[in-house]
């Protein structure tokens, strides 16, 4: 994190995303560093939230400012819910109002009614259309929707929570199972066909937020363990599979994926998990999914008991 609070993403020409900010609040709650916070959060507020409603614009650019005003809905859940752990753990009145003041946006903007109940757009724009609507199963930050119904009671996060786990129970696809990075949600689901036909770096974070919920039931990271465990004992672990034809990736994971794999396959031992090291060089998101699993690993320690 940049000295201004601004989350630089190297590998995507140094932009600034709502995702990378929801992670660095995270963190800053969860190492007890309320200046660092204050940091990210003012540099989001004012840069991001910067659209008529209080979603967030999901991408920043040096020199040009918001180069994509549509949101990011995985980034807008990830910083509503920091604030509302960040105000539960400092007794901070402004960022509960700021959380609920977002919370309550995703849930009245970017919620839609499918035949299996509500369902979660990716982003405002470019998700609808007359055959229904596209989205993305790892934008289900399952562990965020009970902090945010604290926030913001409503029917809804508990509907949108059982619409995510009635379309993972359906959406199986290629020889293991999985769910696509992007699905098709009309009358039957179907991998989205204007996007890679892929279980990969969008959907490995899947079986994070289900753990991360203790949603983690033997059903449905069955398909996870099954891919994950294929390759168990090899050197490499590929990146993704193609869907429609069980090719794999040619690129080996990095620590980040393997992380999440690791505590999938390990999931229900008693002995703790030590994640794959990382290498400080590492890109961004590699280093964010190893610190998301970090906070997850000291999230369900703390509360063992389902």
């Amino acid at each position: 994190m940049e000295a201004d609070g601004r989350v630089v993403d190297p590998g995507n020409h140094d932009i600034s995303h709502s995702e990378g900010q929801g992670i660095a609040l995270l963190l800053a709650v969860h190492y007890d560093d309320p200046e660092s916070f204050a940091l990210a959060w003012n540099w989001t507020r004012t840069h991001l939230q910067t659209r008529p409603d209080r979603l967030l614009s999901w991408s920043w650019t040096p020199g040009a400012g918001v180069t994509d005003a549509n949101n990011a809905t995985d980034g807008d859940l990830l910083v509503a819910w920091a604030l509302a752990r960040a105000a539960r753990r400092w007794q901070n009145a402004d960022y509960l109002e700021q959380s609920r003041n977002l919370a309550r946006d995703i849930r009245t903007l970017l919620l839609r009614q499918d035949g299996r109940g509500p369902v979660l757009l990716p982003g405002m724009e470019g998700f609808e259309s007359a055959d229904g609507s596209i989205v993305n199963l790892s934008y289900w930050v399952f562990p965020a929707f009970s902090a945010l119904d604290d926030v913001d009671p409503a029917p809804e996060w508990n509907e949108l929570r059982n619409t995510g786990l009635a379309l993972l129970r359906e959406a199986h696809f290629g020889r293991w199972g999985l769910p696509p990075d992007w699905l098709s949600v009309g009358g039957t689901l179907a991998p989205a066909a204007d996007f890679p036909q892929r279980f990969g770096y969008d959907a490995v974070r899947i079986p994070l937020y289900l753990m991360w919920a203790r949603l983690d039931t033997p059903e449905l990271l069955s398909p996870f363990r099954d891919y994950w465990g294929y390759f168990s004992g090899a050197r490499f672990l590929p990146a993704w599979t193609d869907l429609t034809n069980d090719s794999i990736d040619s690129y080996n994971a990095g620590a980040g994926i393997r992380a999440i794999s690791r505590l999938a396959l390990m999931q229900g031992s008693r002995a703790r998990i030590a994640l794959p090291p990382l290498d400080p060089d590492a890109d961004y998101y590699t280093t964010a999914l190893w610190l998301m699993c970090r906070i997850m690993q000291a999230d369900v320690r703390q509360t063992p008991d389902r």
